[in-house]
């Protein structure tokens, strides 16, 4: 498989909301033992994004193969001119391809173009693969709390992003 072998499109079809959230808690529960609470949680978020949709401001971006999709990310906006990064999630047989450097190419490009002056995120100490893309693109840790709320004590982290004017993709 290769990476020209995938398509990503930008507009949510019938079952996608359904299918990421499925997505996230299957991979979620069998890679870091996430409980059922934390499937809510992202078909929560997912209703919440699609319930204040702008088509000028959000943004989905949906990574398929052979019809299947095998990636998302998505940029939700907030008040005060911020953007937040939500969802972010590749099938393992996906990683190390490339395809998450694109995904996040692809977010600040539009965080640039539809003006945002900042932008956040959230994840957990668990996700350190993750943890490294953002900071290359500029994400800054500015909160830690210690967390249940995805059925196991853990630590959520928040990154933050200003100035998106000037930003340029690092490394």
């Amino acid at each position: 498989m290769e990476k020209s072998d995938i398509t990503i499109r930008t507009e949510l079809r019938p079952g996608d909301i359904g299918y990421i959230v499925h997505m996230h808690g299957r991979l979620y529960g069998e890679e870091s033992a996430f409980g059922i609470p934390f499937e809510a949680y992202v078909a929560k978020g997912l209703c919440e994004f699609y319930g204040q949709y702008d088509p000028a401001r959000d943004r989905v971006w949906i990574c398929e193969h052979r019809g299947r999709i095998v990636g998302f990310l998505l940029l939700m906006h907030r008040e005060e001119d911020a953007a937040q990064l939500r969802y972010f999630i590749l099938e393992p047989e996906y990683r190390g391809m490339g395809l998450g450097r694109r995904l996040m190419d692809l977010y600040m490009e539009h965080l640039r173009k539809a003006g945002y002056r900042s932008s956040y995120l959230w994840t957990t100490h668990e996700q350190q693969t993750a943890v490294v893309l953002y900071k290359r693109y500029g994400f800054v840790q500015t909160e830690e709390k210690a967390s249940e709320a995805f059925g196991k004590p853990l630590y959520e982290l928040k990154f933050e992003l200003h100035d998106t004017t000037s930003l340029e993709r690092v490394g």
